[in-house]
């Protein structure tokens, strides 16, 4: 049986995904592995650089941007390893990192979805590379430590391993049979929080969530929430929706009044350093 389903969303990132290929394909030696990509309909000739270079990889094409989660479901659809592991394109893999992560899933099975410690290009811990549940607790105390106290919620650079409510979608091991129930990632959402909704519904199904810092990968896009000026209205926006669909109706009216004063603020602070 494969040891491990690599699914990869490809989106006009020829070269990362060539290099990336590159890697995954040398280093499958201890593992047995099905790579496949999905390519959103790339304009840059990812699509052909993959059925030429690359045969042994399973390569979907699709006629238009179907975005992440869609993409990734149609990966799922064709996954026939007893893990499956959610990649961005924009990784790098050391050797033996992925055959290190399929021992922790082997030696802990009540773990149904795990990631290991994302590294940004320059090697510092990557921000939001795991987390609590948005809960509107939660959501406050991170307001007030990014408002107010300027640093983030939780300490990134976590040297043992957690139990955590999410962890990221740039590089994300399910347990098949934990993927089967939960019935992959929600195509209603755009971006952000595919990872969250899908880890908690993990969780719901009864299995740990874990962060693995011990084992490392790079992430190249990795980078904070308020370095991408648009990212705050798609945060925002699929934040909503998460309530929607998991929190009763108080809680949606409390969050609408919690995200207004939020921003009020945040740009109260850009004007501020704007005039300074």
């Amino acid at each position: 049986m494969t040891d491990l389903s690599i699914l990869v969303v490809s989106w006009n990132t020829r070269r990362l995904l060539a290099d990336l290929l590159t890697s995954l394909i040398g280093d499958a030696v201890d593992l047995s592995t099905q790579p496949i990509v999905i390519d959103n309909a790339s304009a840059d000739g990812s699509a052909e650089m993959v059925a030429g270079r690359f045969p042994q990889v399973d390569l979907i094409r699709n006629a238009e941007n179907v975005g992440f989660a869609r993409a990734n479901n149609q990966g799922i659809a064709e996954a026939a390893g007893r893990y499956v592991l959610l990649l961005n394109s924009d990784t790098r893999i050391p050797p033996g990192a992925l055959a290190s992560l399929v021992c922790f899933m082997d030696a802990h099975p009540d773990v149904g979805a795990c990631s290991p410690r994302l590294l940004t290009a320059d090697g510092a811990a990557q921000a939001y590379a795991f987390g609590d549940d948005p809960s509107l607790a939660y959501l406050l105390r991170r307001g007030w430590n990014r408002l107010l106290r300027n640093r983030p919620l939780h300490d990134w650079g976590v040297a043992h391993t957690l139990d955590v409510d999410w962890v990221s979608g740039a590089c994300l091991l399910l347990r098949q049979e934990a993927l089967v129930q939960v019935g992959g990632l929600d195509e209603a959402i755009f971006m952000y929080f595919e990872d969250v909704d899908l880890c908690r519904r993990v969780r719901q199904h009864g299995w740990r969530v874990c962060y693995v810092p011990e084992i490392q990968i790079t992430h190249l896009g990795g980078r904070s929430l308020m370095q991408n000026p648009k990212a705050p209205a798609a945060y925002q926006q699929s934040l909503r929706y998460f309530y929607a669909k998991h929190y009763g109706p108080i809680s949606r009216f409390l969050l609408d009044i919690g995200l207004n004063i939020y921003n009020r603020l945040a740009n109260s602070q850009k004007k501020s350093v704007q005039i300074r």
